[in-house]
């Protein structure tokens, strides 16, 4: 069983910058596909980007592209999502999500954790 923990989320104003954590124990991390997933009150939990075992290449959403970033350590089983140039359209829970296959979306995700959330003012 993999376990995955968020952490880092909190309140910022709209233009500022927070990154998230997620802490993943339970398994091999370096062999999965890692995505951060966000769901606001009254709306569908929607991709917001990943980043690939071993290659470490990363895919965004277009709602965020150019403003966030994904990252891995697999030394320190940790995956970030660096926010910058937040909107309060990004105000949302954030999840950190793992996958063994190749497609990296909210019905494929085999471990979720229990999300974090972020909120932006305007």
């Amino acid at each position: 069983q993999v376990q995955l923990v968020e952490s880092g989320g909190g309140l910022v104003q709209a233009g500022g910058s927070l990154r998230l954590s997620c802490a993943a124990s339970g398994g091999t991390f370096s062999l999965y596909h890692m995505g951060w997933f966000r769901q606001a009150p009254g709306k569908e939990r929607e991709f917001v980007g990943e980043i690939r075992r071993s290659t470490g290449s990363t895919d965004y959403a277009d709602s965020v592209k150019g403003r966030f970033t994904i990252s891995r350590d697999d030394a320190k089983n940790t995956l970030y999502l660096r926010m910058t140039l937040l909107k309060p359209e990004d105000t949302a829970v954030y999840y950190c999500a793992a996958t063994s296959n190749y497609f990296v979306t909210r019905a494929t995700m085999d471990y979720w954790g229990q999300g974090t959330q972020v909120t932006v003012s305007s």
